[in-house]
């Protein structure tokens, strides 16, 4: 196993591992519900679960580079609506709040970024 090898396995790791967490989260953490409805995720008593499964299968699929493209596009898809959704910092007043949903939309929007270069990557049989 040469270098690169090793760090397409620490890199895919990591990128899965953060997804993976996050999504059983959706599960395990009650709150998370509550916070969808606040938010005004329509359904989010379903959209919750539903989501985490795209979050923990997206991040199997790219870990174990098995359709890593279908992956790449259930993390996008969760992403970029939670990014909008979610944390949709143009609406807070507090400075404070303001200022983390600004912090968590732009994760969002760079983790949706970096899953499409995970996709070209598949695509053309570099990763």
């Amino acid at each position: 196993m040469d270098l690169w090898t090793i760090l397409a396995w620490v890199g895919r790791i990591g990128f899965a591992a953060f997804f993976v967490k996050a999504g059983v989260s959706h599960f395990t953490n009650k709150g998370v519900i509550g916070y969808a409805q606040a938010k005004g995720v329509p359904a989010a008593g379903t959209a919750v679960p539903a989501s985490g499964a795209m979050l923990v299968v997206g991040g199997l699929l790219i870990l174990f580079s098995w359709h890593a493209i279908v992956g790449a596009t259930l993390l996008v898809l969760f992403l970029v609506p939670a990014a909008f959704m979610i944390h949709n910092y143009w609406t807070e007043s507090d400075p404070m709040m303001k200022a983390n949903q600004e912090a968590h939309f732009w994760k969002n929007i760079t983790l949706a970024a970096a899953a499409v270069l995970v996709a070209v990557g598949h695509h053309r049989g570099a990763l």
